[in-house]
């Protein structure tokens, strides 16, 4: 399927319908890679990147997302005008298609018993107005298919393959809902699912336990004297986390 992102229209704004004009590749090396040569070249607001395999599948800090070919919803979007929320938005629409047991672990990942079933990355830039939402889902992945490392952490939500497209359909739906919604309620919802919430996190300089996040979807970590420190996305990786989530 080709796309004629130099002359399409809306490339200016927030306009269109979320999945509308679609890419679709059987395989890829990255949607998001393919989604931000789509967005250089003027894709309009809505443009969607799909593959059925990815082999350079992208996470934070150089992380990859692997899902074996045919068996997770691997979708990017063009964004125009992205709200500053757009990784809480995302998260939050995420957890409510995976349903009422999906918890959110700051920043970006949706977890169901602990397992990670979907991964959340934002790219983009913002002098230019816009932004790329990578989005992978473990919709049919089978734990023991995946290499080793990731049997023990990855989740599924062991549906068969045929739902990987009504998925992406109530996905897109639950986007245009999410990005409507005004700023409190979505850090309502994001909160009422914090999978951090009093729990012992560490990051490089340090460690604390997880007290929520802040209007600006900055994670609040509280220090061993009782203060308070404000994380943000670009500065830290969370690791080495005990508990649960070890």
């Amino acid at each position: 399927m080709t796309h004629p992102a130099s002359t399409a229209p809306g490339a200016g704004g927030r306009h269109g319908a979320l999945g509308n004009p679609r890419v679709h590749r059987a395989r890829t090396g990255s949607t998001s890679i393919d989604a931000r040569e789509l967005a250089q070249a003027g894709a309009p607001h809505g443009t969607l990147v799909t593959a059925g395999e990815q082999h350079e599948g992208r996470g934070r800090h150089g992380r990859s997302w692997h899902a074996p070919a045919g068996t997770a919803l691997l979708c990017s979007l063009v964004l125009r005008d992205p709200p500053a929320l757009l990784p809480i938005i995302a998260g939050v629409a995420v957890a409510e298609l995976v349903g009422p047991q999906a918890k959110l672990k700051w920043p970006n990942d949706v977890l169901v018993d602990h397992r990670k079933v979907s991964g959340i990355l934002v790219e983009g830039r913002p002098q230019e107005q816009w932004a790329v939402l990578g989005i992978g889902i473990n919709v049919a992945v089978r734990p023991e298919e995946l290499p080793e490392d990731l049997q023990r952490s990855a989740g599924t939500l062991g549906l068969p393959a045929k739902a990987i497209e009504p998925t992406l359909t109530r996905l897109l739906e639950l986007l245009e809902r999410w990005l409507a919604a005004p700023a409190s309620d979505t850090l309502e919802a994001w909160r009422a699912r914090d999978a951090l919430l009093g729990v012992a996190v560490d990051w490089r300089e340090g460690g604390g336990i997880g007290a929520g996040i802040d209007d600006d979807g900055h994670l609040l970590v509280k220090l061993a004297d009782g203060a308070l420190h404000t994380l943000e996305a670009g500065e830290v990786s969370l690791h080495r986390q005990r508990g649960p989530f070890r």
